[in-house]
């Protein structure tokens, strides 16, 4: 029982003719990893602790310290791989289900990567970005059916409640408690900025951030942790998440170790206590149940604000999303199975659910077939990492994106997937004072607006390359995306046409 059959991961290159022993390294591991031995003068290593955040790498001032992979190696198998045994020695270790962190890195297929925009050229000429006008604007919610002028002409229509975007990037649900007080303070000075919007994810809103309601999407989930009127009414839209994209068909779990001082306050729950969402809402069982929640946020916030259904996009989500239209919610989110999360099994994490592309394009051609695609608008995520993935999106019927990993990218995470012990290196998925701080709001907020800037301007790039200038022509225009490497039935799905037809 107490054998370790696993060698270490991650090995720890010190270069001893750099390393002037300044124990920096070990003041900022949160792991333990380094330690100063005065007996011997020099820095130690253990590296059963490592876990590849490579914070003491960056910040090492002589540059004497690597993190490389490890190259001992369980011998050959094509059938029982080395990340497979690993797996059954700790849990013949543990007796305990395997948990993850981070989005799924199973060497799947990436449709994005698959999918090639079109360009224009003489007939249709491309347009300068820089010198005519591209409009990135983004409405969401319900659309009017229907042109209907007055006697005199002049248009008339009931616009139901709407989000105005900057562009069509928001930032994607993480709760106060999987991630800190200064990266929540981050993504909603942000949102701000942008003239977007941040989630709440299904963790209440902290007192602190009711000033920057005006760009943030509550969010409702089966626990209803820290949902209460005044929260209902400091978001700019409701947000019911049925799944995730990371976990369909499972509930949320925040440990009780995270579940401290302001995290337990706003969260309405005591301290030390697990936070767990039930997977099914227990008031949720068909589509007139959902339809029953939906109004009853509506009517809680007076029908000033949309309300945004959030589903996982599994097998036969074009059918769940039919439904989810006509329950009334005015905007449909859907998550594909690479999504990020805090924590999730292991074994659903990396078998559970599909990728997004197919996910949104069986769902925008479905609503236009049943006639429906003005009802609602739609957000998609589940790995989107750069402007092209957005612009490719929006092509397959997206009105906007969520982004989540790629905004903690933006804040320094290093994707070492081991959020859920708390121990984030780099102040982002902590609760530990000593580690929250690492995080800067001020400078975290400024490179979240750098980040999406810069894809605002590539995101105009590419349109312009088009010979398209506004977001609205681009949605759903599939014509505009070539397929590369897809069988039949990829191509008959995302509805495009291979490279070269």
């Amino acid at each position: 029982m107490g054998i370790d059959y696993i060698y270490p991961e991650f090995e720890v290159i010190r270069n001893e003719s750099r390393c002037v022993t300044c124990q920096v390294c070990q003041r900022q591991c949160a792991n333990e990893v380094h330690r100063y031995d005065p007996d011997l003068g020099r820095m130690l290593s253990d590296e059963t602790k490592c876990v590849g955040c490579h914070r003491c790498v960056s910040l090492c001032p002589t540059h004497a310290l690597k993190i490389v992979k490890n190259d001992c190696a369980f011998r050959e198998n094509a059938n029982w791989q080395t990340g497979a045994i690993k797996e059954i020695y700790k849990q013949a270790s543990s007796g305990g289900v395997l948990l993850s962190s981070m989005g799924s890195p199973a060497p799947l297929s990436v449709y994005w990567d698959k999918l090639l925009l079109n360009a224009s050229q003489v007939t249709n000429p491309s347009i300068d970005p820089l010198r005519e006008p591209m409009e990135t604007r983004v409405y969401l919610g319900k659309k009017p059916g229907l042109v209907d002028r007055d006697d005199k002409g002049n248009l008339t229509y009931a616009l139901e409640p709407q989000l105005e975007l900057s562009m069509p990037v928001m930032f994607s649900a993480m709760s106060y408690g999987s991630i800190s007080y200064n990266a929540h303070k981050s993504l909603a000075m942000a949102a701000q900025k942008l003239g977007i919007f941040y989630n709440t994810g299904e963790g209440g809103l902290h007192e602190d951030f009711y000033c920057y309601g005006g760009n943030t999407i509550v969010q409702v989930a089966s626990g209803r942790f820290g949902v209460y009127k005044d929260y209902l009414d400091a978001g700019a839209a409701v947000e019911i998440k049925m799944g995730q994209g990371a976990k369909p068909g499972i509930g949320g779990h925040l440990p009780g170790a995270k579940i401290v001082g302001d995290v337990s306050r706003t969260r309405m729950i005591p301290e030390g206590s697990d936070a767990i969402s039930p997977a099914p809402h227990h008031d949720i069982y068909s589509i007139e149940d959902l339809r029953q929640l939906v109004y009853s946020l509506k009517e809680a916030t007076e029908y000033k604000k949309p309300v945004i259904v959030k589903v996982a996009a599994v097998h036969n989500i074009a059918a769940i999303a039919s439904g989810v239209a006509r329950s009334g919610a005015d905007i449909i989110a859907i998550d594909g199975f690479r999504g990020g999360t805090g924590a999730a099994p292991t074994r659903i994490r990396d078998n559970v659910g599909i990728p997004i592309e197919l996910a949104l394009a069986a769902v925008d051609q479905r609503l236009r077939e049943e006639g429906i695609r003005s009802q609602v608008s739609l957000v998609v995520g589940g790995s989107i990492r750069s402007a092209s993935d957005v612009v490719k999106a929006v092509a397959l019927g997206a009105d906007a994106c969520y982004i989540a990993t790629g905004a903690l990218l933006a804040l320094g995470c290093h994707l070492c997937r081991t959020c859920h012990t708390g121990r984030c290196n780099w102040g982002i998925a902590t609760q530990r004072p000593d580690l929250v701080k690492r995080l800067n709001p001020e400078v975290g907020c400024q490179r979240l607006v750098n980040l999406l800037t810069a894809w605002n301007h590539e995101i105009k790039e590419l349109m312009g390359g088009m010979g398209i200038n506004s977001i609205e022509a681009l949605r759903g225009n599939r014509l505009m995306l070539r397929g590369v490497g897809l069988t039949e039935t990829e191509l008959r799905i995302l509805g495009v046409a291979h490279a070269g037809e």
